[in-house]
Formats: structure tokens, sequence, C-alpha cells
């Protein structure tokens, strides 16, 4: 693994400026344009409270993500972790990295197996959790992830090289 820097952190990965305000813009356009539809050309009752609804749930999300992309993610000696505090993956629960092409993974991203079972999380555009199995990547730079994909791949490989 490469020399932490005077904070101890080995990697970071943080949403890519362009891709953050492209994704937000598209989510709340999206949410916009459904609300003014319910509204412009009203259709029955029960539609114009579903889209309306939908409308709201996606600037619900496109604010979720505004604020999530404001964090990033770090990669320290001790494991994986974020800025908020909410993802903290020490190295010994760690399993393996799925960084292919078909792994089921976010975009310029990666996928992380750990050992045990963990709180479904989620901060919309930089990463997500469900069961073992963690997502980092969305709206981040490809080459921030692949380098730490790469770093937590080498330091597994090294601190465990018969049991991987």
């Amino acid at each position: 693994m490469m020399d932490p820097d005077k904070n101890g952190v080995v990697a970071r990965v943080g949403a890519s400026p362009i891709r953050r305000v492209f994704a937000f813009g598209v989510l709340f356009g999206l949410g916009a344009l459904i609300i003014l539809i319910a509204f412009v050309q009203p259709p029955g009752f029960a539609l114009q409270v579903m889209l309306v609804t939908f409308g709201a749930v996606v600037l619900w999300v496109a604010e979720r993500m505004r604020r999530a992309t404001m964090t990033v993610i770090e990669l320290t000696s001790e494991g994986l972790r974020d800025s908020t505090g909410v993802l903290d993956i020490p190295f010994d629960q760690m399993e393996r990295v799925e960084r292919g092409v078909f792994a089921m993974k976010p975009s310029n991203g990666f996928v992380l197996i750990t050992r045990d079972k963990g709180p479904k999380g989620w901060a919309p555009g930089l990463w997500w959790r469900v069961g073992r199995r963690i997502g980092v990547g969305g709206v981040t730079a490809a080459g921030a992830g692949k380098f730490m994909a790469e770093q937590i791949a080498l330091h597994l490989a090294t601190q465990h090289p018969k049991g991987r």
C-alpha cells in the first residue's frame, strides 16, 4: 500500500464536480417537470396526486444526492470510511473487491464484499450498502475509484495471501 498522507489517508474518492452538477440537474429537472405536468395539464385527481408525489420523491432524491456528494470516501491504514462517519469498514471485515466489467457495481466504482452483513445505507451518487456488499462510485472520478479498489485489493492480497 502507498504511504498515507499526514492525515493517514491513502486514497480519496469524491464526486466529480461536473458529474455532480449534471446528475443533480437531471434529477431536479425531472422532478420539477413531473410536478409541472401535474398542474399544467391536470389528469384525474388520483393521477395528479400520484404525479405530485412522484415528483416530490425525485426532488427529495436530488437533494439527498446533493448533500451526499459533498462528502468523500477515504481509505486509511485502518480501512474504508466516509467523511460523515456513517460508512466505517475496517480491513479485517473486508473479504474481496469486485471491479470487473460484469460486476454489479456503480458507475466508475467497485463493490467491496465484507465478512459480515452491515446496516443498509445509501449516499446517492457516492456509495450504497446492502448486506455484505458495499458499492462505491456513481458520480465519482473513474481514476480515483480504480486506484482505491487496487489499493484495497493489494492490501488484502498482501495481508492474507492464502485465504483470499
